[in-house]
C-alpha cells in the first residue's frame, strides 16, 4: 500500500499557456520518465455512492472528503491501481492499492471483496465504506498527461489535456472505450503537487497562471458532459 499526503493546487490553463510554460519548466525539471514524445494516457474509474456523494461534497465545498477510483495507464495493463484521494485541509492524501486485472475486472462487475486480498488495514478501510454507502462505478475519466518532476519536497508538476470521460461504458481496459470531451479542445489543467513548500525558483516561473486556480475535479467535470464546457 502506498501512502503519499502532499499539497496540491491546480490551474486551468489555455493551450498556449501550457505549451509556453512546459517549455521554461523544461530547461529546469526533469521529465517524468513515462512521458514519451508526447507524455502518457491517464485513465480512471471513478465509485460513487447512489446519490452521488461525493460530486455533491466537492460542490459544497466540504472541508473533509474523500474520492474512490481504479486507475490504469494502459488499456493493456496487467494490473490497476485503487486509490482513495482524501482532501484534508491543504492536503491531499492519498493511498493505494494494487489489483490485477482480473482483480480490477471483478471490482468494475461488483465484486468489492477483492479488496480484501491482500490490501491490508486500508483494502478493508475501502471495503467497508463500499459496502456502507453503497458505491457504484459512475463515470471513466481519460486525459493525456505530461508531467516533470524535482527531487526536493517530492515536487510534481503536471499537464492534463485533451480530458475526455464516459458515464456509459466502465470497462477501464476496453481499448475502443468511446468518450466525450468534457472541456474545450485547447484547454489544459495544470497541477503543482509538493511536500512542505513550493522552491522559489518553481513558484516564480509559476507567478504568470496565478490568477487562473482551478478548484473543480476532472471527476465533477466528467459528471457534468452535458453541461457547458469549461474554458
Amino acid at each position: 500500500m502506498r501512502d503519499v499526503l502532499r499539497e496540491e493546487k491546480k490551474f486551468l490553463l489555455h493551450q498556449a499557456e501550457a505549451l509556453h510554460l512546459r517549455s521554461h519548466l523544461a530547461a529546469v525539471l526533469n521529465g517524468d520518465p513515462h512521458n514519451g514524445a508526447d507524455g502518457y494516457c491517464v485513465r480512471s474509474l471513478y465509485f460513487d455512492t447512489l446519490r452521488d456523494r461525493d460530486v455533491q461534497e466537492k460542490e459544497d465545498g466540504v472541508e473533509l472528503r474523500r474520492k474512490l477510483r481504479l486507475r490504469v495507464y494502459s488499456p493493456r495493463a496487467d494490473f490497476a491501481l485503487f486509490e482513495m484521494k482524501q482532501k484534508q485541509g491543504q492536503y491531499q492524501r492519498k493511498r493505494s492499492q494494487r489489483l490485477s486485472r482480473a482483480e480490477a475486472q471483478a471490482l468494475i462487475a461488483g465484486d468489492q471483496s477483492v479488496l480484501l486480498r491482500g490490501g491490508g488495514d486500508f483494502g478493508a478501510e475501502c471495503y467497508a465504506m463500499m459496502q456502507m454507502h453503497l458505491y457504484r462505478p459512475k463515470a471513466i475519466v481519460e486525459y493525456d498527461r505530461f508531467a516533470f518532476i524535482a527531487p526536493e519536497n517530492s515536487t510534481r508538476i503536471t499537464f492534463d489535456s485533451a480530458i475526455r470521460a464516459s458515464e456509459t461504458n466502465f470497462d477501464v481496459f476496453d481499448e475502443h472505450l468511446m468518450t466525450v470531451p468534457v472541456m474545450q479542445p485547447f484547454g489544459v489543467v495544470l497541477e503543482v503537487k509538493f511536500n512542505g513548500f513550493l522552491l522559489s525558483y518553481i513558484k516564480d516561473m509559476l507567478l504568470p497562471v496565478q490568477k487562473s486556480e482551478l478548484s473543480v475535479s476532472k471527476y465533477c467535470m466528467a459528471r457534468q458532459v452535458g453541461c457547458n464546457y469549461l474554458l
